[in-house]
Formats: C-alpha cells, sequence, structure tokens
C-alpha cells in the first residue's frame, strides 16, 4: 500500500510563489484526484513535462511525502529483526547488490535525507557529527520549518591542512538552512595533539558552553567511520590521522568511529590512545540524547555498525539493505 499525504493546503495566499501554486495544484490532482499527467497539462495548460517537473519541486520541497508500508517485502521483515534482535528501529532502504558504494551511499543519504524531516521539529537541540555520509546527506535535505531549535556540531574539524571551519560549517549550514534552526559551530581541532591541551581547552568557559549542549541533545544523528570503505569516511582521507594514529588504533583494536570518538567490536572504548586527543563527545555523553540516528551505507562498515549497536549508541538506523542484512544474518553474541 502506498499513502500519498499532501502536507500543504491547495489554498494557498498570493504571496506564496507561482511555482509553489502551481506544484501544489499539479500534485493535488496527481496525488489526490488520480488524473494522469496528460489530464493535468491540458488542466493546466502546460506541457507534460512541465507537470513532470513541478511533481519532483512538489516532492524535494517537501509539500508532498510519500510513505511506502508493506509488511510483506523483505526490507520490512529485516526491520522487524533488527528490532527483535538490537531494540533498535530500523529503515531499511532497498539498493541492488551489484550497486558501487557510492551509489550506494547517495540513494541511502536521498532516503535518509527525507526520512529525518519525521523527526526534526521544533524545540529541539540536535547534534550533528560531520563526516561522508552526512556531507552527502545534506545535499538531499527537504526543507521544514521550525522554530526555536538548534543544530550543534559535535566534533571538531581542524587539522594539519586546514581549520575545517568551511568544510563543516557548509554543512552545518545546510542543515540549518533546511529546518531554520540555529547552528552551534564547535571550532576546534578534530585530534588535538596533547591530551593536556585537550584538558585545558575543555575548561574554557566558551568551550564549556558548547558540551553543556552537547549533553542536553533532544536528538543526535551521525555515520559510522570506518577505514575499510569504498568511499572513504572523511576522517580517514581528509588529512586527519598519520601513520602512528592508525597503529595506535590498530592495537587498541578499534573497527570504527562515531564522531571521530573510536571504539572496539564489542562497543568499548577505553584504553584507546587517540580517544584521549579526540573532540567528539564520549559514549556517556551521547547515549543521554534520547533519540540517535545512525545512517551507514556499505559492508564494509559491518563491523562499525555491530560495534556501535553493542556499545547502545543507536536508537534508530537507517541502513541499505545488503548491510541490514548482512547484520542479521551475522550470528549472534
Amino acid at each position: 500500500m502506498i499513502d500519498k499525504e499532501i502536507l500543504a493546503t491547495i489554498d494557498v495566499d498570493e504571496a506564496v510563489p507561482g511555482k509553489t501554486r502551481d506544484a501544489l495544484r499539479a500534485a493535488h490532482l496527481y496525488y489526490m484526484q488520480d488524473l494522469t499527467m496528460d489530464a493535468i497539462a491540458h488542466e493546466l495548460h502546460t506541457s507534460r513535462s512541465s507537470v513532470s517537473r513541478l511533481l519532483s519541486h512538489a516532492r524535494a520541497s517537501g509539500l508532498v511525502e510519500i510513505s511506502i508500508h508493506s509488511p510483506l517485502d523483505l526490507p520490512s521483515r529485516i526491520e522487524h529483526e533488527i528490532l527483535e534482535r538490537f531494540e533498535v528501529q530500523a529503515h531499511v532502504i532497498p539498493v541492488p547488490d551489484h550497486a558501487s558504494d557510492v551509489d550506494r551511499l547517495d540513494r541511502v543519504a536521498l532516503s535518509a535525507a527525507r526520512i529525518l524531516g519525521r523527526f526534526i521539529d521544533s524545540n529541539l537541540t540536535v547534534g550533528l557529527a560531520w563526516g561522508s555520509t552526512m556531507g552527502a546527506m545534506s545535499r538531499h535535505l527537504v526543507p521544514k520549518a521550525t522554530h526555536n531549535s538548534e543544530i550543534v556540531q559535535l566534533n571538531g574539524a581542524g587539522n594539519l591542512r586546514t581549520t575545517g571551519i568551511v568544510y563543516a560549517s557548509e554543512l552545518l549550514r545546510r542543515f540549518g538552512d533546511a529546518f531554520g534552526a540555529r547552528v552551534q559551530q564547535f571550532p576546534v581541532p578534530a585530534f588535538f595533539d596533547d591530551p593536556a591541551t585537550k584538558q585545558a581547552f575543555w575548561r574554557e568557559r566558551s568551550t564549556q558552553r558548547l558540551l553543556d549542549l552537547q549533553g542536553r541533545l533532544d536528538l543526535a544523528l551521525f555515520g559510522i567511520g570506518s577505514p575499510f570503505a569504498e568511499v572513504p569516511s572523511h576522517v580517514y582521507q581528509g588529512g586527519y590521522l598519520e601513520r602512528a594514529d592508525y597503529e595506535g588504533l590498530s592495537r587498541d583494536g578499534a573497527v570504527g568511529d562515531v564522531a571521530t570518538v573510536f571504539y572496539r567490536a564489542d562497543g568499548s572504548t577505553d584504553g584507546i590512545a587517540l580517544n584521549e586527543r579526540a573532540t567528539g563527545p564520549d559514549f556517556a555523553t551521547l547515549r543521554r540524547a534520547p533519540r540517535r540516528i545512525c545512517v551507514v551505507s556499505g559492508r564494509a562498515k559491518l563491523a562499525g555498525l555491530r560495534g556501535a549497536l553493542a556499545a547502545g549508541l543507536i536508537t534508530d538506523l537507517i541502513v541499505d539493505e545488503g548491510t541490514a542484512r548482512a547484520l542479521v544474518e551475522s550470528p549472534a553474541d
């Protein structure tokens, strides 16, 4: 069954742009009255291709939301199994097994961007961890007006090559613009050179204000960092780690990271030396957020996903079908 819901009324004020009015009318005729594109084109005195563009605009701008509910398909069965086994609400995105990791990421990011609107609302503080997945997702966000909401950067982005300000601020700006939210940047490096420097910086009142915001999140949004993916996680290909860092992570048994905080297959973080210099929130802080949405694409991130689940970091998972299938087919701990 396909549930199509028009999210805006057709009776719009004259101040609304003409394209929006036309898109609303076309959407109402197509989804609510079941008219064909040819019939709509005739009624609106335009071409069939123009109607197609209007319907695309209605979907992209959030005027129309399409939800598919089927208890019979494989993704739904996998979602149920993930809920039963991991106590996590999953959204499994159908992607063919032969798809490249690049295409897989784009399709998952597009779906995740459209799903996210269900969770974002007014008066929320949303923590965002930058990375390749969030970057891809930011390019597909569907606008939704909120008030008194904030987007908070969870980890610093500077390294020896760049301050990271342009990269992180652009990513956060897209989320802020999409939801009409204030953006709170975290202008620190991704990793300090010395743990003592981090400790001193964390005592600064301006830093404590951001840390307090991170400790009061309503929702956290993040991907899984992995050095093994075909589409490298940003932290692994952006000049953030040196050879000694990789060697240390290997010795410490790290399988992935969330917001540049590294963990093992069992979800533990203690004793991973690089975490003492990392600027992401510790997992106890992250777990305070009532809703924690993780977006994952590609089987190369399976070990990292299992570790994040073991750490109790995830309440909602958006994942491609192949990775979800591999997750439920893996033996239970």
